[in-house]
């Protein structure tokens, strides 16, 4: 998956379309993401107790995660959605020489 935590994403499609948000979680083996604000979902809670004491119930409203295709990050430069390259570098470190893969944005050319 090209999307990792803490990245800056938009929604394509959906009841949040065009919402922008943070991404707080990625499930990589069910291809989805969970990103702050958007795909809220109301969660009905049970009364009971936790091991501080009572735990009250009812309605609580939070984040549902969204499948990774209905999302895209957002150019750093542009702040609009773009899709991501990767470049490899070769990068000598102590003598060997290494391969160091970059994110990239398609849109600008710039490292995200």
């Amino acid at each position: 998956m090209k999307i990792k935590k803490g990245d800056l994403v938009q929604v394509l499609t959906g009841k949040d379309k065009a919402k922008q948000g943070k991404v707080i979680a990625v499930y990589p083996e069910t291809q989805r993401v969970l990103v702050e604000g958007v795909n809220r979902v109301t969660r009905h809670t049970k009364a009971g107790q936790t091991a501080r004491g009572s735990r009250t119930g009812g309605l609580v409203v939070q984040e549902a995660a969204i499948h990774v295709s209905n999302v895209a990050i957002v150019d750093p430069s542009e702040k609009k959605p773009t899709r991501v390259k990767t470049r490899v570098e070769t990068v000598e470190r102590g003598g060997r020489e290494k391969a160091s893969r970059t994110r990239v944005a398609v849109r600008s050319g710039k490292d995200l």
